[in-house]
């Protein structure tokens, strides 16, 4: 099939289909579209022939008659393509009015193009029919074009919908939304390129091989705002750009320093009222039709016309396909919002805003040709030929009338591949995607949970557990919990080509220390005697439910390497008729997925049994700190804290030792040996050379030395009261407690309280280094990266003892996140940082943080490595933790938060009947100062076809996994690069499924894997976050810290932060959660009152129309404007409904590691623009796509890459 015909019609309209075997047509048209640029009004000259009928730019789903796919069960297909139909007659219907759109403009689908609008409307199709597994079509009624292969098409399919989409910022183009280029057999006018003979499914090379790997042009436009870095290089090269696809004509590339928002080449019409680029100046110009490609464009602020990489920006030209490019009839364009006409002015939105950035609509047609030989015009359309009419950011937008003062056709439009006019009706104005139509997560999740009713039993391998949203029970049965361990894909491909040709990444999120439920048993705790574990002889693998006994017991065979070990005498059992041990239920390291040994002494340092671990706790105490209430805070807590240190048995006393350190310039150390009667402090001055001035009194046992202990944290607050001394250090506070730790010998836990950027004179002295003109620049990877290598000599020091460091910030300004978070994260600790402290609003969440820090399960001085079956081996790790070596993950401290995400690469082949096998060991001492082995095992089976792959993977761990492989790649490449890697990988996944798992179906359908179908959109709100696409206001600081956390995060952590859930508070059932909304603002409700919970932080908003009696029962007041913006709790009120919401906030809270502050948020209140922020299916202020959008770039990215 040819992935990029459009509307297949034939000579007249009966003409065999190319690809799949089929004898091929001659192009229907000349190409693709160059990058298309919003519509400015109507064309009243555009006059194409009928439109296919059978399109409409409705979003419907199909019925369960949908043709039979294949693998059907795999496939989500959203037709967003052409259908294929006769032509028939008949005036085109109008789009129905849109609502207003809250951005001030109004719905692009008031744009028209052509005569004026007829009166009669096409049906709208039901929207609520669910997402069903069959093509989604995004048209309209079934055509009635026989398709000449596959199955007849569940619905019409709108050709192409979004190939022809410009998703780059560029300024109006002339054709009005959704207009695709004519369709001509003759190659464009535009001399910049020349038609391509049309590509089938056929023909195409697979995914990861289709395109070259050179370095992307850089003129690709900038899709976030910013010029583009110049000539930077792919963030990797080994992944081809999706839109590098090989192209007739290459035209030559623009200077790579261009504007961001600068038109299409093919531009001709007023830029958006918005966009200040250099071309503002030039509102109405135009380019003769036989320009070459930047002939008369605007100050170099085109991109090129060769293709672009995907990494244009993941709005690139149309994936700057070359006009030649895609032969066969144009294919309609799905629109984004705000793209049509010159752009209403907003002035809260970027000039890149995605208005622009993305989803420009197709090219200026100019006056169509007469038909070529094959080129029937089509029959009329519900809409646009174009495409999908320009999303609105939410379903707020009335139909514009057409723009001022442009109503006649744009003087010499570039004509690509028009003859001349075609006669016939110009198409009515164009109906919104509907957002309803394309997958939402909510109806995944809540899919799941229906579905997930029985406890997940892990005895099955390779089998898919419940989503991370999902409450499960799980029952281990010889493979680890999901708990502790999930998997990108749970079928795994045989061999290293296949796992390149579809790009799915082979990783595991591994969080060996993860808290279970109440009603799940922890790992048991096996000892086996003086001489420890018992492991194979060659991998050194420990025993495990994959090892193979033989021989009658006395031997077994490993399940990883194959080698044959004897059994020690101790360990001997008989073997029942079937060849288990008799005692294999008896032994959890033969019966189940985790477990854990107690360690000999051969496991530990030095060869001798560590020491209980101490905690240590290091208070700045300059003006700042003092002033901020941090220092008063700190020392109360304290005093609670010591009862509540981490001990293995919950009925002795906590074995943690305790000192205490303050500091400003100087540090000072206090003696708080139990026989004093009041504590001694003793200065050091000299940072340069830092050491411990006492051995005996510094730590001590909180049991025998409270009263001293409690004396010293009382006195603390009022000893520095007056101080005036504004400058710090922080180096030597951590050299100090990692020498306190060496003379203790003993691991241990650094809790340091920070305020300031550490300007004074010592080791690891810091300047400001923020600058804001570097964002966006190639020189902005450096911000990410320590600006001195001191901490990086000092984390390795740290971690050689077990010395793991907490950093608590409070910072008023710059602090230098990127550097100072060095050490804890390179010694497993955490960061929580607190901007603009102050005691009244952030007491609550410090505290709460601080407790469960100091309470935590942890475990320190821990190595893990991860073994593997033959055939597959980790190569890469990602998280919170230091690597001397290629295999072994260190980590001075391992806390029950902690995930360490691994990647796996094949060295051979594997086989489907042995499946491949993963055995995560992290051996460390408890915080009782036992050593131990934890052991996770997993099995997966592999597959030698791709669709079963794709049938087996879980897109929230893939999520985890690209995040965390994006947020490492900006210390070393520009962001640019970064965001479009991640696009163009996620191309090549779901181009690969489409083109050898899906069944045949027209090109203008979008086919998503059915565990995949969230992809999209999830990868979206990645590219949106703070870390790769920053919204004015978020500093360098909040990136770095953002980055460092998502480093250690688990998959539901991930999942929450990157799509947060909106959840109704209307009707609260006791007992259940309400179901959540998608998170757009379109789903709120002016009468509603709404919880969002983004994992940091909840946001509770408010609508300005909310009921008095929810009102009455949340707040205790009847009155909107007397509601208190500023309170960060609820009131307690003596109402079920108050309770509920109470508890329903404690329970959210309960399940993650940083405690969420509540932020009231009333509607319209200037704080709405944080709360918005976190609409993730919204375009947003710093230019990231709205979902419907950004699935339309991926679209066309797709047949891009099947071209």
């Amino acid at each position: 099939m040819n992935v990029n015909q459009h509307t297949p019609m034939a000579s007249p309209y009966g003409q065999p289909q190319p690809g799949y075997g089929q004898p091929a047509f001659a192009p229907l048209d000349t190409g693709y579209p160059p990058p298309y640029a919003p519509y400015n009004g109507p064309v009243s000259a555009y006059q194409t022939g009928e439109p296919p009928q059978g399109y409409s730019s409705f979003t419907t789903f199909p019925s369960k008659a949908a043709p039979a796919n294949p693998i059907s069960e795999l496939s989500s297909p959203l037709d967003l393509g052409h259908g294929r139909a006769p032509p028939t007659s008949g005036p085109p219907p109008v789009s129905a009015p849109q609502a207003y759109n809250q951005y001030g403009g109004r719905h692009q689908s008031d744009m028209q193009n052509g005569p004026p609008p007829m009166t009669q409307a096409p049906p709208r199709p039901v929207v609520s029919q669910s997402y069903n597994q069959e093509r989604v079509n995004l048209s309209g009624p079934p055509s009635s074009y026989p398709q000449h292969y596959g199955s007849p098409p569940a619905m019409s399919h709108v050709t192409s919908q979004m190939s022809g989409m410009q998703i780059n910022s560029g300024l109006p183009n002339t054709a009005g939304p959704g207009y695709a280029p004519p369709h001509s057999s003759k190659p464009p006018v535009s001399n910049s390129f020349s038609a391509a003979p049309p590509a089938t499914y056929t023909q195409a090379l697979p995914p990861a091989l289709s395109a070259p790997t050179q370095a992307p042009p850089t003129a690709s436009q900038q899709y976030y705002g910013g010029p583009p870095p110049a000539s930077q290089p792919p963030f990797n090269s080994s992944l081809p750009p999706t839109s590098q696809q090989p192209f007739t004509s290459p035209a030559p590339l623009p200077p790579s320093n261009q504007p961001s928002f600068a038109p299409p080449p093919s531009y001709s019409g007023p830029p958006p009222a918005q966009a200040p680029s250099p071309s503002m100046s030039q509102p109405q110009q135009s380019f003769p039709p036989t320009q070459s490609a930047f002939s008369s464009a605007p100050q170099g602020s085109f991109p090129p016309r060769a293709p672009p990489p995907t990494s244009s920006q993941y709005p690139p030209p149309p994936t700057s396909t070359p006009s030649g490019q895609y032969p066969g009839p144009l294919p309609p364009q799905q629109q984004p919002p705000f793209s049509s006409g010159p752009f209403p002015s907003r002035p809260q939105m970027p000039p890149t805003s995605m208005s622009q950035s993305n989803h420009l609509p197709p090219e200026s047609q100019g006056p169509l040709g007469p038909p070529g030989p094959l080129q029937q015009m089509p029959p009329p359309q519900h809409a646009m030929p174009g495409g999908y009419p320009p999303q609105q950011n939410g379903a707020f937008g009335q139909v514009r009338g057409p723009q001022p003062g442009f109503t006649a056709p744009y003087p010499a439009q570039p004509n690509y591949g028009a003859l001349g006019p075609a006669p016939g009706p110009a198409p009515s104005t164009q109906k919104r995607l509907d957002p309803d139509a394309i997958p939402s997560p909510i109806q995944v999740i809540e899919d799941d949970k229906a579905k997930s009713t029985e406890p997940f039993s892990t005895g099955v391998r390779g089998q898919a557990p419940p989503l991370v949203t999902t409450d499960f029970h799980v029952k281990d049965q010889g493979n680890a919990s999901p708990r502790f361990i999930r998997c990108t894909a749970y079928n795994i491909p045989c061999t290293a080509d296949m796992a390149k040709q579809s790009q799915v990444p082979l990783a595991a999120v591994i969080k060996p220390l993860a808290t279970l439920p109440a009603d799940e048993t922890p790992p048991y705790l096996v000892d086996h005697g003086e001489g420890g574990p018992i492991r194979c002889n060659r991998c050194k693998a420990y025993m495990c439910p994959y090892m193979q006994f033989i021989e009658g017991g006395r031997r077994f065979q490993c399940g990883f390497c194959s080698c044959v070990t004897e059994v020690p005498p101790h360990y001997f059992q008989h073997l029942d008729h079937t060849g288990k041990r008799v005692d294999f239920y008896d032994r959890p390291e033969l019966s189940l997925g985790s477990y854990e040994f107690l360690a000999t002494v051969d496991y530990c340092k030095n060869n001798k049994i560590p020491q209980p671990p101490a905690f240590i706790f290091l208070i700045d105490v300059s003006y700042n700190a003092v002033k901020s209430g941090m220092v008063g805070i700190v020392c109360q807590e304290l005093k609670a804290l010591l009862d509540r240190l981490p001990r293995e048995n919950p009925d002795l006393d906590s074995t943690v030792r305790v000192g205490f350190v303050t500091y400003n310039k100087v540090l000072h150390f206090y003696n708080v040996k139990s026989s004093l009667a009041q504590p001694q402090m003793l200065v050091v001055s000299d940072v340069s050379e830092m050491f411990v001035p006492l051995l005996d009194g510094f730590l001590v046992n909180v049991g025998e030395s409270r009263q001293v202990i409690e004396s010293l944290l009382d006195h603390i607050p009022e000893m520095f009261a007056n101080t005036r001394e504004t400058e710090t250090v922080f180096g030597p506070v951590i050299q100090a407690g990692l020498e306190a730790l060496k003379a203790a010998d003993c691991a241990g836990k650094l809790f340091v309280f920070h305020t300031s950027l550490p300007i004074a004179e010592a080791p690891g002295k810091l300047k400001n280094r923020e600058d804001k003109k570097l964002i966006g620049t190639d020189k902005e990877k450096s911000l990410f990266q320590p600006q001195v290598s001191f901490y990086n000599t000092l984390a390795k020091e740290c971690v050689a003892q077990g010395c793991c460091v907490d950093l608590f910030l409070f910072p008023n300004q710059y602090v230098d996140v990127a550097t100072l978070a060095v050490v804890p994260v390179s010694t497993g600790g955490s960061v929580y940082k607190y901007t603009y402290f102050q005691a009244q609003s952030d007491q609550e969440r410090f505290l709460n943080d601080l407790r469960r820090d100091v309470q935590k399960p942890i475990g320190f001085d821990a190595v893990m490595r991860v073994r593997t079956s033959t055939g597959i081996r980790a190569t890469d790790f990602f998280g919170s933790f230091f690597m001397s070596n290629t295999t072994d993950v260190e980590l001075a401290g391992l806390d029950c938060d902690k995930a360490v995400t691994v990647e796996f690469k094949h060295d051979d082949k594997l086989s489907e009947e042995t499946g491949a096998l993963v055995q995560c060991a992290v051996l460390y001492t408890s915080c009782g100062g036992q050593r131990r082995l934890r052991v996770h095992n997993m099995a997966v089976n592999c597959c030698s076809q791709l669709s079963d792959l794709y049938r087996n993977c879980e897109t929230d761990t893939i999520i985890n996994f690209l995040s965390k492989y994006a947020f490492r790649g900006i210390l070393n490449n520009p962001t640019k690069a970064v965001r479009d890697t991640l696009v163009n990988q996620c191309a090549q996944i779901l181009a690969c499924y489409r083109k050898n798992c899906a069944s045949p179906s027209s090109a203008g359908q979008l086919i998503l894997p059915e565990c995949m179908k969230l992809l999209p959109v999830y990868l979206n709100c990645v590219l949106k976050s703070d870390v790769l696409l920053p919204a004015a206001d978020v500093s360098l600081d909040d990136r770095a810290y953002l980055r460092q956390l998502i480093s250690g995060m688990d998959v539901s952590e991930t999942h929450v932060f990157f799509y947060p859930r909106l959840l109704p508070l209307m009707k609260l059932e006791s007992g259940s959660l309400p179901v959540a909304v998608r998170a757009s603002e379109e789903r709120l409700s002016k009468g509603g009152v709404y919880l969002l919970e983004t994992g940091l932080h909840l946001f509770l908003w408010v609508g300005a129309n909310a009921q008095q009696e929810l009102l009455l029962n949340i707040f205790g007041t009847s009155s909107f404007g007397q509601i208190d913006t500023t309170m960060t709790s609820l009131p307690v009120l003596d109402n079920p409904f108050s309770q509920r919401l109470r508890d329903m906030i404690d329970s959210f809270r309960a399940q993650r590691s940083r405690y969420m502050k509540l932020m009231l948020v009333k509607q319209e209140d200037r704080s709405e623009l944080i709360f918005r922020h976190f609409l993730m299916e919204d375009k947003n202020v710093s230019g990231g796509a709205s979902y419907v959008d950004f699935l339309c770039h991926m679209h066309k990215e797709i047949r891009q890459l099947l071209s």
